[in-house]
């Protein structure tokens, strides 16, 4: 019997949605009846529609509350994956030529000097898992953090409060960085990026979005995307990387993005490379 909860419900069945399901207790399916999901979803104030596709098939859709199907919306930490899935195209281009490189390698002149020393040797999976080892800049943090002047440098400014490599600590902070380092390493904007090697070959376009104060594009929240986006981008991953006769990414880097390199500490999920998995 499938259960959804919020964040299995974007990622264990390729399941594309407007808004995270977050009932209070999880929602169980029998003989594929989704009237009690949409019942759900009905009830909450924000939510304005939800899509699920299950093996490349529409088992749901429903547009709630005045919402168009190709009206793009903020698909918030969401951002998160779809920068990971940036960093999956650098390394199929050779820009980074492992996820072990690290941060003094890649792009030393990110690193503020007053930085702890371990910050560079923060590789690429380190952030590619939230496991940078610096303290969040989410929850609590997060306002902090989009008021200072340079977001990329207060964010690896942070104290070390874990080892590099060993415990996961979500933070948007630590995407940003990511995408600091793939404009970085690529020559191009991180909404450049988003345009040419996501969203031409799925065939929907990227709106631009929030910028920091150096200009970088937020990597880690507020992008928007269509639901036929989002299912697109779905579809690309539960295919192992190709859509439209193309290989948008490589299969290897798509079956281990769905590996779980850490846990959380929160709901005890798996997370891979962007990818919350259950």
């Amino acid at each position: 019997m499938p259960r959804i909860s919020r964040r299995l419900f974007l990622g264990s069945v390729a399941t594309l949605a407007a808004c995270p399901l977050s009932a209070k207790e999880p929602v169980s399916i029998k003989n594929n009846d989704w009237h009690e999901v949409t019942r759900v979803a009905r009830s909450l104030d924000q939510c304005r529609a939800i899509a699920i596709y299950q093996n490349g098939e529409q088992s749901l859709f429903e547009l709630l509350r005045g919402t168009t199907f190709d009206q793009t919306v903020p698909i918030k930490s969401v951002s998160k994956t779809v920068v990971a899935a940036l960093a999956g195209a650098a390394y199929d281009r050779g820009e980074i030529p492992s996820v072990d490189a690290t941060i003094a390698e890649l792009a030393p002149d990110l690193i503020p000097s007053k930085a702890d020393p371990l910050v560079g040797t923060i590789s690429i999976k380190n952030l590619l898992t939230m496991q940078a080892g610096l303290e969040p800049t989410s929850g609590a943090s997060y306002g902090n953090w989009i008021s200072s002047g340079n977001w990329v440098a207060n964010a690896l400014s942070r104290p070390i409060v874990s080892e590099p490599g060993t415990r996961m600590l979500y933070s948007t902070g630590t995407s940003h960085v990511l995408g600091a380092i793939l404009s970085k390493v690529s020559g191009k904007s991180l909404l450049t990026l988003a345009r040419e090697r996501i969203g031409q070959p799925l065939g929907f376009g990227v709106p631009s979005w929030t910028r920091d104060p150096q200009g970088r594009y937020l990597g880690g929240n507020e992008m928007a995307l269509s639901i036929p986006a989002m299912i697109s981008f779905g579809e690309m991953f539960r295919n192992n990387g190709r859509a439209n006769n193309l290989q948008v990414l490589s299969e290897t880097w798509v079956k281990q993005s769905r590996i779980a390199a850490t846990r959380s500490m929160f709901s005890g999920l798996g997370y891979g490379y962007g990818w919350f998995l259950g």
